[in-house]
């Protein structure tokens, strides 16, 4: 058997999510010829995190200067749109405000004026008056306007990204197995098929921290899901683009946004709620197993007892509909609870150290012919492809 024989691709990408398939994209236009094949445990790309979010291009307002969010976000924002551009991919840049309705939120708005200017985000600072002007049925005690956000669906740009690419990509594939050899690395499916590979990305999302260890690789942290709620509004006329909340610097969540997709239609939420399952979409929803899992890492109990307010505020929006309606009237007061219908969930896959940290940038990692992508949540749908270039680049020097 010759060298090239014992390999059935170059990369052997574990993920058909967003990162998965533009670290794909990027490996075969940096090195053309390379053979790429991703394994994706569904039979269609981007049913998980990158299909069941808020459609939002980030601008990258929110992030620590200098942190791979804040540099991804930034340039992945103006790529998504170049490449939505170039092959058609219905998109919008919308612009957003976000808007303090309380004198306690001032200072973290003015802070996030200061952030996108040091993020070279170009910002506008609003009065009452001018966000009526964006938004006539906002209210608000002052807002600042983010003019480079946008909104697209991405599940269609996965959909492309699989597709120019050029990799192949085997769906219902879930790995049950991975060893690292000499020469390489082989990937066993839950359907019994062998797939050699002479380096291993692990873009698994939700369950990457447990690739990593089918892979004999200690990540040192956790998944631990975490699943946010959506309801949509009845009467979308009644927001024109996308309205945010001033965001807890404490927390890696945004907090109940009202958002214009690219359809029309006016996303309001997520919330953010332990999820009973790593793709836990409901409380009806329970992994015995994986519970277990997320029970007995200490850093779950640790973030219990550090922030159980506020998770008792998420709890209760979301185990009542009146709750989170008072949320969404803070922003839009002619809201009532009949204007609000469920839509579908998502699941955020939260890295978490064993201390309780909650891992607020993206984190990459590097082992014996493999790369690990362990943290990976919002705004990497943003910033996907300049993340896929990172990524590539890390695989290719392994080759």
């Amino acid at each position: 058997m010759s060298r090239s024989d014992r390999y059935d691709c170059d990369v052997l990408v574990i993920g058909g999510g967003i990162v998965g398939l533009s670290t794909a994209y990027a490996i075969t236009r940096a090195a053309p010829g390379t053979r790429v094949t991703v394994l994706e445990k569904e039979h269609a790309p981007a049913r998980h995190q990158t299909g069941r979010n808020s459609g939002v291009i980030h601008s990258g307002i929110y992030y620590r200067p200098g942190s791979l969010k804040a540099r991804f976000a930034v340039t992945g924002a103006a790529e998504m749109v170049k490449f939505c551009a170039e092959y058609g991919i219905p998109h919008q840049v919308t612009g957003k405000l976000i808007v303090a309705t309380d004198r306690e939120e001032l200072p973290r708005l003015h802070a996030l004026v200061q952030r996108g200017r040091e993020n070279g985000i170009p910002v506008r600072e609003l009065g009452p008056a001018q966000i009526t002007e964006y938004e006539p049925r906002v209210r608000g005690l002052a807002a600042i306007h983010v003019g480079t956000t946008g909104i697209v669906d991405y599940g269609q740009v996965a959909a492309t990204l699989a597709e120019a690419s050029g990799a192949r990509i085997l769906y219902g594939s879930p790995v049950t197995r991975i060893d690292r050899r000499p020469w390489g690395v082989a990937v066993r499916t839950a359907a019994g098929r062998v797939v050699r590979g002479r380096v291993l990305v692990n873009c698994a999302g939700l369950h990457c921290d447990r690739v990593a260890r089918l892979a004999g690789d200690d990540p040192e942290m956790r998944i631990v899901p975490f699943r946010g709620e959506y309801y949509e509004l009845a009467d979308p006329s009644l927001v024109r683009g996308l309205v945010y909340p001033v965001p807890d610097p404490a927390f890696p969540f945004l907090g109940v946004h009202l958002t214009r997709g690219i359809d029309g239609g006016v996303h309001v939420g997520p919330n953010a709620v332990p999820a009973l399952a790593r793709e836990g979409y409901g409380w009806s929803v329970i992994r015995p197993g994986e519970l277990a899992e997320t029970l007995a890492w200490p850093g779950s109990w640790a973030i219990a007892r550090a922030h159980w307010r506020y998770g008792a505020g998420e709890l209760h929006r979301s185990l009542s509909k009146r709750a989170f309606t008072e949320a969404v009237r803070r922003m839009l007061p002619l809201v009532e609870e009949r204007d609000l219908r469920r839509t579908a969930p998502g699941v955020r896959a939260q890295a978490v150290l064993k201390d309780g940290t909650l891992v607020d940038d993206f984190l990459i990692r590097e082992s014996t012919r493999t790369v690990h992508v362990l943290n990976a949540p919002s705004p990497a749908a943003t910033a996907s492809l300049p993340i896929g270039r990172e990524v590539a680049g890390r695989a290719l020097a392994l080759l």
